[in-house]
């Protein structure tokens, strides 16, 4: 059973009352997702909270504001912004993404996103509805991530590759192009786990960077360290 907090080294994150408790695909996100200088940064669907809390640690002039469906998790996260020192530059809105209405845009918006669309799901709702695209489809964030993010802002989400795949096709069609790849894989050899990408609105070329969790002799792999270094237990810089 997973435990009812998370230490990192700057901040706890409690995870009690959330369906889905902290993860590498969380972690991977909020510590390479960027952009330049940005100053209002949007979490989209951020459960514990986790992800909106490490880019408030990495960008210490920026604004976090975080939006969540689950009544439960809402809560959670909230109580995890009001006791941790970045709480001055954190907000939560409780709701469908569909009917957020901020006054702003934003420079950095990040997604790790149910993406399950045909799975049989389970007894428990609140899971369900953290990981089946039911309440929010790929053309439903597509759509209003558009509106939401400024001219040279930059959108990052978190994906397995056969749905990245699907949700790059579908960027496409929006004006929405590919312009960071990392892969993430157990170890070197291994087949792609998740792929963490960005996407703006201007088409450039870009590289495809591989993260490895674990070297053979299953101690951490120097391309994984680096990136969780300063945020994760015995990782420091």
């Amino acid at each position: 059973m997973a435990n009812s907090w998370f230490q990192f080294q700057q901040f706890r994150v409690n995870q009690e009352h959330c369906a889905m408790k902290i993860s590498t695909d969380a972690v991977m996100l909020g510590a390479l997702a960027e952009v330049e200088s940005p100053r209002q940064i949007l979490d989209v669907g951020t459960g514990t909270g986790v992800i909106a809390l490490m880019l408030a640690q990495r960008f210490a002039d920026a604004k976090i504001q975080a939006v969540e469906i689950d009544s439960q998790a809402a809560s959670q996260a909230l109580d995890n912004f009001r006791t941790n020192v970045f709480s001055r530059r954190m907000e939560l809105w409780e709701g469908r993404f569909q009917d957020f209405q901020p006054s702003r845009q934003y420079d950095l918006i990040v997604s790790n996103p149910p993406y399950f669309p045909d799975h049989l799901k389970s007894s428990d709702a609140q899971r369900n509805l953290a990981l089946h695209t039911d309440e929010l489809s790929f053309d439903d964030l597509l759509e209003k991530v558009e509106v939401l993010l400024t001219e040279a802002g930059m959108f990052w989400l978190i994906l397995p590759p056969r749905q990245m795949q699907d949700f790059e096709q579908k960027a496409e069609k929006k004006g929405m192009f590919l312009a960071t790849k990392f892969t993430l894989q157990d170890k070197p050899g291994k087949r792609i786990q998740r792929e963490i990408c960005a996407f703006s609105r201007s088409e450039k070329e870009f590289n495809s960077t591989p993260i490895f969790i674990k070297n053979e002799d299953e101690t951490p792999h120097a391309s994984y360290a680096s990136v969780v270094s300063g945020f994760l237990l015995g990782f420091t810089s």
